[in-house]
């Protein structure tokens, strides 16, 4: 009888406690409504601090929705020109100082953009969450100040960079504050922390993201917005193949 006894009192503790626990599905849908949009043009800047130096490289960026990205190198003058235009899975390079345009595929989308954090593939991956995961609520967390919901996702997609992810989910503004990314084997593979979150057109951003990867040495690389603009025109002409020579 005692044995009965608390095993129903340590059910109805769990089954109480996962009452508490939000929707892991509609917070990843409240997550996706902060951070996607139809389109978006951004300038931004990398400070990327290495082993032995820091360097700055400036940015400027167009979206339109989850398929189309073309981005322009401002600085340094020797990157001057530089462009990048991803069409869908596909990513290709022009270098003014060779006036050649790379396709980048394979393994050499996990390569190190300009020697900081962020791989290819990381400038690939705009989908949203709800399309690529599976979620589960495990816990709370403080961030920052900030109680946060501890969310674990799997992919249940194949061709993707991390197979696994955990977020420290801001309670009130549904934006990740921290953030974990696995390899299928489970290995650590990435780490960001998000922060400087605004109100922007209705919804939080991030304008500061600092990524490290865990597989390197160095003191990470900080990723930030300095101008942003949500849902503005933006002409097709811009996601072409030709306008990488322009």
């Amino acid at each position: 009888m005692k044995r009965l006894i608390a095993l129903i009192i340590f059910i109805t503790g769990y089954l109480s406690l996962n009452a508490q626990y939000p929707d892991a599905k509609k917070l990843l849908e409240r997550i996706d409504q902060n951070m996607s949009s139809e389109n978006r043009v951004f300038s931004s800047s990398m400070i990327i601090h290495g082993r032995r130096t820091t360097h700055t490289v400036k940015l400027r960026t167009w979206t339109a929705g989850e398929e189309k990205s073309f981005t322009e190198y401002l600085f340094p003058v020797r990157e001057q020109g530089t462009k990048m235009l991803k069409l869908e899975d596909q990513l290709w390079i022009y270098s003014p100082s060779t006036d050649r345009i790379i396709q980048i595929a394979g393994h050499m989308l996990r390569q190190s953009v300009m020697g900081s954090d962020l791989s290819y593939e990381d400038l690939m991956e705009d989908n949203k969450l709800t399309d690529q995961y599976n979620a589960k609520v495990t816990g709370t967390e403080t961030v920052d100040g900030h109680q946060c919901w501890v969310i674990e996702l799997t992919a249940f997609v194949t061709e993707i960079a991390y197979h696994g992810k955990k977020l420290w989910v801001d309670q009130e503004r549904n934006i990740p504050l921290k953030e974990e990314m696995y390899a299928k084997s489970g290995t650590l593979l990435k780490r960001t922390e998000l922060s400087d979150i605004q109100r922007i057109n209705e919804r939080w951003y991030p304008k500061k993201i600092v990524f490290r990867d865990m597989l390197k040495e160095g003191d990470g690389t900080e990723f930030i917005i300095d101008e942003i603009e949500f849902n503005v025109p933006i002409e097709d002409h811009i996601f072409s193949k030709a306008s990488l020579k322009k």
